[in-house]
């Protein structure tokens, strides 16, 4: 959400830079809206200034014994006209407002401008995709010959899009889960929450995904309960209506869930394995800042979701997104995107952003120092990593000439093996 009295101050620079991640703003339609607000307020104060001094007239008017009815009946005109106009004022600032959910995030100036993903630059790349003496295979072949991946019972139990991790697979994500949660709360400064899964539409509005991304979620019919895209919503919303300590921060949570996206439009992308799914498992990161600390703890969180992937040894780029391809909510987005050489390319397997207030505005998440004014935190989010896509980069990174795949050293404690066999054991 926006800063409604900055943005009737700034229509025109915030236009441009919306303009930017291919957004029109309608300008003259804002304008007009503030104009009839401004003048209801005129209006109104103007009449109320009118009361006043005609209230004082009755009195004087009282006291000589004078007839007052005629303007004792004008007051009571008066007022009735004030409250019709501040019902006005009421209904076009909520006007206002719902405009302004509406609105994305105004990109930070540092974000390069674009159209699409093709426009998004690479700022950092890390390890070398290894060589393969053999044509290494995609995870959706991979995995079912080894046993350990099943689409075709998940379609039976549900339907398009979910998958069954069966023995050694089930084991290996559950490695992944604990190995991130141990990194980022032992290494990295974390504390560990596990929210509910489903939130509130309430919950949704704070984060940006309501009411503009509902074709997207699933909800509960009957109840005011949807299941959560990401653990960003409950967590973010854990400060939801409230005034943190200013000497507090930053607040660091990280948080597994499973994730639940419809994929509205997305049909006809990834549709093979497990990409994109419409359940998959994530481990997050929030922070909670001041503003002058956002930048660097953008910079921090994106390079602890990082170190998850130095740590097993995946090769991977750091990408900042452009204008035209930024998240409804963010002001900078970095997207972490890990070598697939079953499939020859990078695929993302975290988005880091920073919100700024956005969030926080909606949400109503201020903090205060001391005895100061209270202000809106900065809210920043990004995946620690992708718990599903981390397990394809490992199966198609490690997998050896027989169909066996080598595990990582950092994961080999969690799993108590060196490596799952070409029969799907782990050994």
């Amino acid at each position: 959400m926006h800063d409604l009295g900055y943005f009737r101050a700034n229509l025109e620079a915030i236009a441009a830079r919306l303009a930017d991640r291919g957004f029109a703003l309608d300008v003259e339609e804002f304008r007009s809206l503030d104009a009839r607000r401004r003048a209801a307020v005129t209006e109104a104060e103007e009449l109320r200034a009118r009361r006043n001094a005609e209230s004082q007239e009755i009195g004087r008017r009282k006291k000589a014994g004078e007839d007052t009815s005629a303007l004792q009946a004008e007051v009571r005109a008066l007022g009735d006209r004030i409250a019709e106009l501040e019902e006005q004022v009421k209904a076009l600032d909520e006007d206002f407002r719902a405009r302004l959910a509406s609105i994305p995030n105004v990109p930070h100036e540092s974000v390069p401008a674009g159209a699409s993903s093709e426009d998004n630059v690479e700022i950092k790349r890390w390890g070398a995709p290894r060589e393969f003496p053999f044509q290494p295979k995609a995870h959706w072949d991979l995995g079912p010959q080894l046993g350990i991946l099943d689409f075709e019972r998940a379609a039976k139990i549900t339907g398009a899009r979910f998958a069954v991790y069966m023995g050694a697979g089930a084991k290996l994500e559950r490695a992944l889960i604990n190995f991130m949660l141990d990194l980022h709360t032992r290494e990295h400064g974390y504390t560990e929450v596990l929210p509910p899964f489903l939130v509130n539409s309430g919950s949704l509005f704070g984060t940006g995904q309501l009411p503009k991304f509902a074709a997207d979620l699933f909800k509960c019919e009957n109840f005011d309960f949807w299941l959560i895209p990401t653990a960003e919503v409950p967590v973010t919303n854990l400060h939801r209506e409230e005034t943190l300590d200013g000497d507090a921060l930053p607040v660091r949570y990280c948080a597994f869930t499973p994730c639940f996206r419809s994929e509205a439009g997305s049909y006809g992308r990834d549709v093979r394995g497990i990409i994109r799914q419409h359940q998959f498992q994530k481990v997050e990161l929030v922070n909670f800042t001041r503003p002058d600390q956002s930048y660097e703890a953008l910079e921090r969180l994106t390079e602890s979701a990082e170190h998850v992937l130095e740590k097993l040894g995946l090769p991977y780029r750091r990408v900042v997104l452009c204008t035209g391809d930024m998240g409804f909510s963010s002001a900078k987005t970095y997207d972490l995107e890990v070598w697939m050489p079953g499939q020859q390319a990078f695929r993302e397997i975290s988005s880091c952003s920073n919100f700024e207030a956005f969030q926080a505005r909606r949400a109503s998440i201020r903090f205060r120092t001391g005895k100061g004014k209270a202000e809106f935190v900065h809210t920043l989010n990004g995946s620690g990593l992708a718990v599903g896509r981390t397990w394809v980069a490992v199966v198609e990174n490690y997998q050896q000439a027989d169909g066996s795949v080598v595990l990582p050293e950092a994961l080999r404690p969690y799993l108590n093996a060196e490596l799952i066999d070409a029969s799907g054991q782990l050994r």
